[in-house]
């Protein structure tokens, strides 16, 4: 298993992602470009916190998805516009595909720290940005939506939420916003509260613009994550209903465990995923 790989070499690493079974040809294949049945099944870069940008490139490509959404760990936001765009290229030279980018927090009614932190996805070229607005700071943050025309996914975040704690919250607070301001689900922050996941996603609509996917042995405790298809949330009702919303948005694995070690939970995870939109086509 991949264990304390922050100083190792190219061909040590190598070496440790076979050794997790899950080492192939480093090319993406094109048929992850488009992914089975439509989903766009990707990786939420938080779950690879513990590494550089480099190793986690390499990790992500190793799951055979292009697929990511960026978070502050691999394109720091307290960078230079310019080694931003720098770092950004890295992602695309690899052949990967940047959803979005975050979550970012907007804890502060200030219109010059959320105008920095547009320019900050300006210069990711992030298409979307996942975030975290206050009721206060939301007004600004759809200002900046219409004039940087990056949409904004507004994630729940469940318990420790004291603005949107559930999906509906969020809807009730977009819904007469902008149309590029949506909702992106965290279905563990949706659990957790209590609220239904999959009604959830149906009364998002055309407004879910993301989803971060995870599994819980309990729903009530968002901690108790394990890999997907282990656990009690229902992730085949999820992808049904996702089908049913004809959803063309990241469905983005957030794996938040096992942070020194997550490729061999998140490969069982992709698996499982593949194996339930799989058996929806057949």
């Amino acid at each position: 298993m991949i264990r304390s790989m922050h100083n190792i070499n190219r061909r040590q690493f190598a070496g440790a992602l076979a050794g997790a079974g899950i080492l192939a040809n480093t090319k993406i294949s094109s048929a992850a470009a488009t992914d089975s049945a439509g989903f766009k099944l990707g990786v939420a870069s938080y779950s690879l916190r513990k590494f550089s940008r480099t190793q986690a490139i390499e990790m992500v490509k190793q799951l055979k998805t292009p697929y990511i959404s960026i978070k502050e760990f691999h394109l720091p936001s307290s960078a230079s516009l310019e080694e931003t765009a720098r770092g950004r290229k890295e992602f695309d030279d690899a052949g990967l595909i940047v959803l979005s980018g975050g979550v970012i927090s907007f804890p502060k009614d200030d219109e010059a720290d959320i105008r920095r932190k547009f320019e900050y996805a300006k210069a990711a070229r992030f298409p979307m940005i996942t975030c975290m607005p206050t009721a206060k700071t939301l007004p600004t943050v759809e200002k900046m939506v219409k004039e940087f025309d990056i949409r904004m996914a507004l994630h729940n975040h469940g318990k420790s939420d004291k603005n949107f704690p559930s999906p509906q919250d969020a809807l009730k607070a977009v819904r007469d916003l902008d149309p590029r301001c949506g909702l992106c689900i965290d279905v563990g922050h949706t659990a957790e509260i209590g609220v239904d996941v999959v009604e959830s996603i149906r009364l998002a609509g055309s407004r879910l613009f993301d989803v971060h996917v995870k599994d819980t042995s309990n729903l009530t405790h968002e901690e108790t994550q394990v890999p997907v298809g282990e656990g009690q949330m229902p992730i085949p009702a999820i992808f049904r209903e996702l089908k049913k919303l004809n959803y063309r948005g990241g469905v983005m694995l957030e794996y938040e465990v096992d942070e020194n070690d997550p490729l061999p939970g998140m490969a069982k995870s992709f698996a499982y995923m593949r194996g339930v939109v799989a058996g929806m086509q057949a």
